[in-house]
């Protein structure tokens, strides 16, 4: 894989802890990722977190990163942690699962 601040894509792998559950969360990180370009989807998961994959240029998916960890989403946020890999098969457009 290629560091973070190369120009090949990345895959972020990102888990968002809080209140982001039923507040429209996931349907505004994907209105988020499609202004920036980023393809992927975002999930909510059994433990009360959501899971968003996100991929595309470094540079983009920090700007989501920094949305997610900002004062403006949904809910309330508590805690985001990520990985990073490189891409896989790639993703049309981004969905909610």
């Amino acid at each position: 894989m290629h560091g973070r601040d190369s120009n090949e894509p990345v895959r972020a792998t990102v888990w968002v802890r809080g209140r982001v559950q039923q507040v429209g969360f996931r349907w505004w990180t994907r209105a988020r990722a499609l202004e920036i370009g980023l393809t992927g989807y975002a999930s909510n998961l059994g433990d009360g977190r959501v899971q968003v994959v996100a991929e595309g240029l470094p540079a983009d998916c920090e700007q989501l990163l920094a949305l997610l960890r900002g004062p403006d989403t949904p809910g309330v946020v508590t805690g985001v942690t990520e990985i990073w890999t490189a891409t896989g098969e790639g993703y049309e457009g981004f969905a909610i699962r």
